[in-house]
């Protein structure tokens, strides 16, 4: 059995830390190679890839994490019947944690990919052991005392820039003020570091990055890896939002070798929304990074190549035996029999003139717990008429002294789901003033002072002591990647597809045979998360009916029912 004494995981425990019964390993031994551990062996080692997902036989394995300055904290002591690892096992990423065999160990080893057959071939035990992986993470998420350290003073851009990358990518991290943290401070001294050049970023691995992009971070903690140039995939898709991972699921689990982009991280717009509640299943409503971190993870489940973050630039026909090939960041090339564009849409940005000196600390496009602790208790303008930003409103309430929304048009009902607006009229710290713009944005070295707006009707100016400025005035087409692909765009830059190219042409199919398009970035979409799920459903029978036509891949009854 597992034994912890971390208060993190409380009434869930059990699901954390299940025993196996003999049957349930009898079932998984198929899956596994024996091995075993001496005393005091180190099996697992922060930052490193583990060897897959180890099941406990006889003796004991503690896991720990690092604490700081070398010191090392248990999470828990796994006996017989136990399994040591987490989500980064799923997908063969480097270990959050350590493990270190406390006496004589007897196991088995389930490398990443017989792991993923597992869930698949053993639905019951494969469910339990997937809650288990999940609710691990969320542990080590919520403790905050794994992953990489960024060290640097709180409210320094690059420190919430990369601190925000990392919470969208699920990816458990600690961030100590070098101007208070006394631990931030040896560090510093420790490597040497001019304070001109925070934040510093101290990996799993020992490495020390200055001030890295998300690229070289994700690079550095194992979630980037080199793309296999002589792999050819039968669909990449571009763009890791609702309807991507919902295509993603979708083909890797109907047997497509699947390969996912994404310039940023995964979740899209969907993952900036605190509470969706009008999304099928969810009655008591979810946030939209945990919906989409269910997806990302079940995807993984599957199978699905992630490749977050890196950039498609290119789209070109293939003459290698592939039918096209996406040139992405650093050089690297993916080679594919058909493509999905689910690039999705991003932020649009006000028309102030100085806006980009405040962008990164007071300007913000998300409304997560990163952005409630920097404003709490402060006064905050919010601008935006849609159902993210009333989203965005409702929980931001909950943490400052009052939310004044700026909407241009004349109401919200207009644009705004009901329970929205209802929810907005009935909390006291939230105001509403329609028919109003921001006129201007004031203050020193990228700290904002005030914000001042302008009634449309009436001409008055009213101008308030705000350092905090949320937008979610809605977004353009992430479709500049495609000038030069020969994919057809509409007058505003969204993908034409289906009908609106003529006849010949099926639902979502672009300009180009065998290249989709999806969701938010396709021209006449609905632009709702249930609505970019259901297209990232659809969009998989005609992957398989155009894969079938192209003679790239056998029709097999199967499939056959399935389109």
């Amino acid at each position: 059995m597992s034994q912890t004494t971390n208060p993190i995981f409380g009434a869930r425990r059990d699901q954390a830390f299940p025993t196996l019964a003999e049957a349930d390993i009898d079932h998984m031994r198929r899956f596994g190679e024996a091995s075993f551990y001496a005393a005091g062996e180190h099996i697992v080692t922060a930052g490193a890839v583990a060897p897959g997902l180890i099941v406990v036989l006889s003796g004991r394995v503690d896991i720990t994490q690092d604490g700081g300055l070398g010191r090392r904290e248990t999470i828990v002591t796994h006996g017989p019947g136990s399994f040591v690892g987490e989500l980064a096992q799923l997908s063969a990423r480097p270990s959050l944690v350590n493990a270190q065999a406390a006496e004589p160990v007897e196991a088995f080893v389930i490398p990443s990919q017989r792991l993923r057959d597992l869930m698949v071939q053993e639905a019951n035990l494969g469910e339990r052991i997937m809650r288990a992986l999940i609710l691990r993470r969320v542990g080590l998420l919520e403790s905050a005392t794994s992953g990489p350290v960024i060290i640097g003073p709180v409210d320094n851009s690059d420190v919430l820039r990369l601190q925000g990358f990392l919470a969208r990518s699920g990816q458990p991290h600690r961030v100590l003020d070098s101007d208070s943290d006394p631990c931030a401070k040896t560090l510093v001294e420790r490597f040497d570091v001019d304070p001109h050049h925070l934040p510093i970023v101290l990996c799993p691995n020992g490495r020390l990055l200055l001030n890295p992009g998300e690229k070289d971070l994700a690079r550095c903690i194992g979630l980037l890896r080199p793309i296999d140039a002589d792999k050819l995939y039968d669909v990449a898709i571009v763009g890791a939002g609702p309807a991507g991972l919902a295509a993603a699921v979708y083909a890797a689990s109907e047997g497509l070798s699947t390969i996912v982009l994404d310039c940023r991280a995964f979740g899209g717009q969907a993952g900036a929304s605190s509470r969706i509640e009008n999304y099928l299943g969810f009655p008591t409503g979810i946030s939209g990074m945990a919906l989409m971190a269910r997806a990302y993870n079940q995807a993984q489940k599957f199978g699905v190549e992630m490749v977050i973050p890196d950039e498609a630039k290119l789209l070109s026909a293939a003459t290698d035996g592939a039918r096209y090939t996406l040139d992405v960041g650093d050089g690297e090339t993916v080679r594919t029999r058909t493509v999905v564009i689910a690039s999705g849409a991003r932020y649009r940005r006000l028309d102030v003139a100085n806006l980009a000196q405040f962008e990164g600390t007071c300007v913000h496009y998300w409304a997560s717990p990163i952005e409630a602790r920097l404003c709490q208790s402060q006064e905050v303008a919010l601008v935006g008429a849609g159902n993210s930003a009333g989203q965005a409103a409702v929980y931001l309430a909950s943490h400052v002294r009052k939310v004044t929304l700026l909407a241009r048009g004349g109401s919200l009902d207009a644009s705004m789901s009901r329970y929205l607006v209802e929810r907005i009229r009935a909390q006291p710290n939230i105001e509403v003033l329609t028919g109003t713009e921001v006129e201007a944005l004031d203050g020193d070295e990228g700290s904002l002072a005030t914000v001042r707006w302008r009634n449309r009707a009436s001409g008055a100016e009213t101008t308030r002591p705000i350092r905090h400025l949320f937008l979610f005035i809605g977004a353009d087409p992430n479709t500049d990647w495609l000038a030069n692909c020969n994919v057809a765009l509409d007058a505003k830059g969204f993908v034409r597809t289906g009908s609106d190219l003529g006849s010949g042409h099926g639902a979502m199919e672009t300009s180009r045979s065998g290249v989709f398009a999806i969701g938010d970035v396709r021209a006449g979409s609905v632009k709702r998360v249930a609505a970019a799920v259901g297209e990232g459903a659809q969009v998989v029978a005609a992957l398989h009916a155009y894969l079938a036509q192209d003679g790239s891949q056998a029709v097999t009854p199967e499939r056959i029912g399935r389109m």
